[in-house]
C-alpha cells in the first residue's frame, strides 16, 4: 500500500480538525487561538492539492471532502467568529446575521463543486480568502490593539458580512495555481505575492483585509 496517495486526505481532514477545534475555542471566547487554527487550516488546504498533484491523486472523493471540511473550517468557524465579535458588541439579535457567512460559504462551495468555469480561475471571492480576512480581525485585537478604533464597531462587523456576499458574485478572480514557475506565465500571480509579503512585513495582520482587497482589485483589472 502506497501511503503517499492517502496524504492529502490525510491533510484535509487535518483542515477539518482545525475547524472543530476552532468551533470550541470560538464558542468559549478564544477568538484568537480560533484564529490562527484558520490560518493552519488554511496552510493544510492549499497543500492537500499541491501534495495530490505530486504523487499523482486525484478523484471526487478528496473533492467532496475538501468541501465538507471547509465549509466547517472556512465558513462556519469565521460565521461564528463574528457572532462573538457581534455578541461582545452587544448587538443582540443582529448577531445571528453572522451565519449568513456559513450559508453563503456553503453555497459558493457546492457551486464550485458544478461549474466547470473554475478549473482554472475562481468566479467568486474563495472562502479561505474571507475565512482569513474575518480571522485577521481578532489577531489584530491581541497584537495591534491600535487598530481597534478601526474595526471594532457596528459597520465594520456589518462589513464582514456583507463581504460574504462576493463569495457567490459572479466576480472573476485569479487563481494561485501553477502549471510552469516562468516569471513570464505567472508575472500577475508572482507580484500579487511579493505585493503581499511586503504588506505583511509592513503591517502584519493588518495587511490581510488590504491583501484580499488587492487580491479582488487585481483580479478585476487583469481579467
Amino acid at each position: 500500500m502506497n501511503v503517499l496517495k492517502h496524504l492529502p486526505n490525510a491533510m484535509t481532514c487535518g483542515n477539518l480538525l482545525c475547524g472543530c477545534i476552532g468551533l470550541v475555542m470560538a464558542l468559549r471566547g478564544h477568538l484568537e487561538t480560533a484564529s490562527w487554527l484558520i490560518g493552519l487550516a488554511a496552510i493544510l488546504d492549499f497543500g492537500d492539492g499541491f501534495v495530490a498533484r505530486m504523487v499523482n491523486v486525484s478523484g471526487p472523493f478528496g473533492k467532496e471532502l475538501d468541501s465538507l471540511a471547509d465549509v466547517v473550517t472556512f465558513g462556519v468557524l469565521p460565521a461564528t467568529i463574528v457572532f462573538q465579535l457581534c455578541w461582545f458588541q452587544e448587538l443582540g439579535a443582529i448577531s445571528y446575521g453572522a451565519f449568513l457567512i456559513a450559508v453563503l460559504s456553503a453555497l459558493r462551495l457546492a457551486n464550485f463543486n458544478i461549474d466547470t468555469r473554475q478549473s482554472e480561475s475562481f468566479i467568486g471571492l474563495p472562502v479561505p480568502a474571507n475565512a482569513m480576512l474575518i480571522a485577521s480581525f481578532p489577531l489584530m485585537s491581541r497584537y495591534q490593539p491600535q487598530y481597534d478604533s478601526i474595526w471594532q464597531n457596528d459597520v465594520a462587523l456589518g462589513m464582514m458580512i456583507a463581504f460574504s456576499f462576493m463569495l457567490v458574485s459572479e466576480v472573476p478572480l485569479f487563481a494561485l495555481k501553477f502549471k510552469t514557475f516562468s516569471w513570464a506565465e505567472n508575472r500577475i500571480k508572482f507580484s500579487f505575492l511579493i505585493a503581499s509579503a511586503l504588506l505583511l512585513l509592513l503591517l502584519q495582520f493588518a495587511a490581510i483585509p488590504l491583501i484580499i482587497l488587492l487580491y479582488i482589485v487585481i483580479s478585476l483589472f487583469t481579467k
